[in-house]
């Protein structure tokens, strides 16, 4: 696939993943809407899908939406390194613009929110016991997860009988949708289990920069960069796991 298709996929399929992302968390969180109070399972299930959608429409490009993952595939030699920084700009642009359609959607609601200045946690994670080394440690261990279930996941090969054996790949993108809930419900307590870059990082920009939220809070900066390298690292450790692995 040329660079430019890759990077339009990747743009579509994380505008779409960071747009369902964060709208079920505005829609948990924001006032006057019909999900208030939704709860923890509600956002986790909502992110589920919500990544289930951007992967099964970018499937073109083989549906990364996330650096961690692109990095973690081009370190195990399933995606070459020249088209590492297309899938990057994608991911990033789409990340922005599903952010600011969140915010489109929600306008209303935002413009009544009683607590703008606590509306950052809508499109971007924070620890819930801030301490930079173990918030890392919660990334890492949480991309590790997702990264080594992409690269040791079953797929189809040819059973002894002559039936296929279809491991996972017969669940499509569900599969990885029920690793991100059960991520978000196991490990996503101490810092809202980012485990992607762009996710992060993207929507935090656009927060900051574009979104008019009148009274809304600063970009938390300072804590900002942990769940883009947490993520990078643990996308990495899991590749070179799967590397050292013997094959099935």
């Amino acid at each position: 696939m040329g660079y430019g298709a890759i990077f339009v996929w990747e743009t579509l399929g994380t505008a779409l993943l960071i747009l369902l992302g964060t709208g079920v968390v505005a829609n948990a969180v924001l006032k006057n809407t019909n999900g208030n109070n939704g709860g923890t399972l509600f956002i986790n299930v909502g992110w589920g899908f919500a990544v289930f959608t951007g992967a099964s429409v970018a499937n073109p490009s083989g549906a990364h939406l996330n650096p961690a993952v692109t990095l973690g595939l081009a370190i195990a030699k399933k995606v070459s390194w020249d088209k590492v920084p297309f899938y990057f700009a994608g991911e990033m642009a789409g990340a922005i613009i599903g952010a600011m359609l969140c915010w489109a959607t929600y306008k209303l609601q935002f413009d009544k929110h009683d607590e703008p200045q606590n509306t950052l946690g809508i499109f971007s994670t924070a620890p819930r016991i801030p301490g930079v080394a173990w918030n890392l440690v919660t990334e890492i261990i949480g991309t590790f997860v997702l990264l080594i279930w992409i690269l040791e996941s079953p797929t189809v090969k040819a059973g002894s009988d002559g039936i296929p054996q279809f491991g996972n790949s017969a669940l499509g993108y569900a599969g990885v949708a029920f690793v991100v809930l059960v991520i978000g419900t196991s490990l996503g307590g101490p810092t809202g289990y980012a485990i992607n870059p762009a996710r992060d990082l993207g929507p935090r920009l656009a927060y900051v920069f574009l979104m008019p939220i009148k009274g809304k809070g600063d970009g938390n900066w300072g804590y900002s960069w942990v769940p883009v390298v947490g993520p990078l690292v643990g996308g990495a450790l899991a590749a070179l796991l799967a590397l050292a692995l013997p094959a099935s």
